[in-house]
């Protein structure tokens, strides 16, 4: 068995629980499509039934896919997207796992990310992210600095943090795959600062020129700057107007495994970041119904919760 068709077998069977009594689809498209097939051949030998099917590749993170294959995700017991560009954020991932599916999304998955970051320990990752969202259930306000220039307070009094272990066990449960996060989305129209993004940004890449430096207030982006990284950043947003600069999430990741390279599925997921998303936050129990979710990680930062220190420049302390 191949490297890839080994980490296939990881995601589907130990991840996914995926088993012969049920129903399996796999969503992909031409940028992901080895990875789909890789996925769809491991699924035949563990399924009842297995199907692939192939889209355009979506413009931005959070958009809708094709009507006939939203359609399609909810009439399975298990669904996975290895996609160029996130479905995750989508009334069509939400609507399936309303159905009944359980559904991992891979946005941005290549060949190399998969075989390295699903070898990790998943219930080590996942002892991470229910003591981290634990603590974040119970948070009133996250205060977010780094050397590199954050400094934004985030109200999260009364919001339900959501654990992604990479464990989709469960009927109508969702996360990514790899994974390794805990998040929540802010109190709306509440959060207040700078944020830096040195990491990586979703629909730009890594930060190789300029960190991107955002300006929030009332919950809202009003102001981005930085070098090309940054413009690139606000012609995804602009066209779609103000929701698109929704404060939507904050998240802290919890695999040990992960490195950042410029693909947000892992680099959101790497142990001693944390990441500020942009636009919707209808996943999260909010209100911004937007086409987009772009989540930018920063680097080395130090995140207290109330009075609680849970990141310090970049190590994880919550034991």
């Amino acid at each position: 068995m191949s490297d890839l068709n080994t980490s296939a077998k990881i995601a589907l069977k130990d991840c996914m629980n995926l088993n012969s009594n049920e129903t399996f689809l796999v969503v992909t498209d031409d940028q992901t499509l080895s990875i789909g097939k890789s996925l769809f051949e491991v699924g035949k030998s563990l399924a009842k039934e297995s199907t692939l099917v192939v889209m355009e590749e979506r413009k931005v993170n959070g958009e809708e896919p094709p009507g006939q294959i939203a359609e399609l995700m909810g009439k399975y017991d298990a669904v996975i997207c290895p996609t160029k560009k996130s479905l995750t954020h989508t009334d069509a991932r939400r609507k399936a796992c309303e159905n009944g599916a359980r559904v991992a999304t891979m946005p941005g998955i290549t060949e190399e990310v998969m075989i390295r970051t699903m070898g990790a320990d998943y219930l080590k990752i996942a002892e991470r992210t229910y003591i981290l969202t634990e603590i974040l259930d119970k948070g009133k306000m996250a205060h977010v600095t780094s050397e590199a220039g954050t400094d934004i307070y985030i109200p999260i009094n009364g919001i339900n943090a959501i654990s992604s272990t990479g464990l989709v066990k469960e009927k109508g449960k969702y996360g990514n795959l790899p994974s390794g996060e805990s998040f929540l989305m802010p109190e709306e129209g509440k959060a207040e600062g700078i944020f830096v993004v040195d990491g990586s940004f979703a629909s730009v890449g890594k930060i190789y020129d300029e960190p991107i430096r955002i300006t929030v207030e009332k919950g809202f982006a009003v102001k981005i700057k930085g070098g090309e990284e940054a413009e690139k950043l606000k012609a995804v947003l602009e066209p779609l107007g103000k929701q698109a600069f929704n404060i939507a999430e904050l998240g802290i990741g919890t695999n040990d495994k992960a490195i950042v390279t410029g693909e947000i599925l892992e680099d959101e997921k790497v142990m001693g970041t944390a990441h500020i998303a942009l636009g919707n936050n209808i996943s999260m129990g909010g209100t911004c119904s937007i086409g987009v979710h772009v989540d930018g990680v920063f680097l080395n930062p130090t995140v207290k919760i109330d009075d609680r220190i849970i990141l310090e420049n970049g190590k994880l302390i919550i034991d």
